[in-house]
């Protein structure tokens, strides 16, 4: 049911051309911005409501805000709301901006099947420190220290002395130089970036590994040639004295039988002795 539910967010936060409205607005830290999305008459009758977009692979629509009957304004905490029928245009302002209010917004109207939506996209400023005001600015200095569009922060004139030395560029633009905050295109690149580095870990890993495994073949391949070469000079050495042997066994046993020999011829009686006589 939970799955079901959350694929009928899905179909349910889509793009409309019955209902239109600003793909981007801004604002200070603290003020206050008012959006207007205009529908058809069609959609004259249907509820209209406010959420804002939660979720970072499933969009879905969170804590929606519905409009009144009869043109009433219906305020939940800093959200006010308001469905004019007779001019086909829904009012919404978000008081005390905060940077966490920066996001993507849904200004949509219920209806049987997919609901009509417009995607907005707010993006919060942080607020400075007031600059000087001079008694005298010239359309141009006034025009470049205006807010943004939707924000209700005063009007603030740049200091005097920078126009003078010629060099009110860097006074005039502080706060349009100033980037911009996308929380959700964070959110959406945060699970990218973490499993790009798994991936690299797991090469690395890998990789490691294969080298290690093949420094060890190389080196038992070594330790095996090595043996080898040991083994082959100690037989061919065992293989000469071999032969080496045998004649000087023969040399020592020859002279040996040769002197019992003598002894015995040397025993024996000579029988012409015994007959002179």
């Amino acid at each position: 049911m939970r799955a079901l539910a959350l694929l009928w967010g899905c179909l349910a936060l889509r793009a409309s051309a019955a209902l239109t409205c600003p793909k981007e607005m801004s604002g200070f830290e603290g003020d206050t911005v008012t959006l207007r999305c205009t529908y058809e008459s069609e959609l004259r009758t249907h509820p209209k409501y406010w959420c804002r977009e939660v979720g970072v692979f499933i969009s879905r629509c969170s804590s929606k805000i519905f409009s009144g009957e009869n043109s009433q304004d219906v305020m939940e905490g800093r959200v006010s709301i308001r469905d004019s029928p007779g001019e086909l245009a829904l009012v919404v302002s978000l008081r005390g901006l905060t940077l966490k209010d920066s996001g993507k917004y849904w200004c949509g109207a219920q209806r049987l099947g997919p609901d009509e939506a417009c995607p907005v996209s707010l993006t919060v400023v942080p607020a400075t420190a007031p600059e000087a005001t001079a008694p005298e600015a010239t359309a141009p200095d006034a025009a470049a220290a205006s807010p943004p569009a939707g924000s209700s922060r005063p009007t603030t004139q740049p200091d005097s002395s920078s126009s003078a030395v010629g060099d009110p560029g860097p006074a005039s633009s502080s706060h349009s130089s100033m980037p911009s905050v996308s929380i959700p295109t964070t959110r959406l690149l945060a699970p990218i970036l973490v499993l790009l580095a798994l991936l690299l870990a797991a090469g690395l890993i890998a990789l490691s590994t294969h080298m290690l495994w093949g420094w060890r073949q190389a080196l038992w391949a070594e330790d095996a040639q090595r043996g080898e070469k040991v083994h082959l000079p100690a037989a061919a050495r065992r293989e000469e004295e071999a032969p080496a042997q045998a004649p000087e066994a023969e040399e020592t046993s020859a002279p040996c039988r040769s002197e019992e020999e003598e002894e015995e011829e040397e025993e024996e009686p000579d029988p012409a002795k015994f007959i002179a006589v």
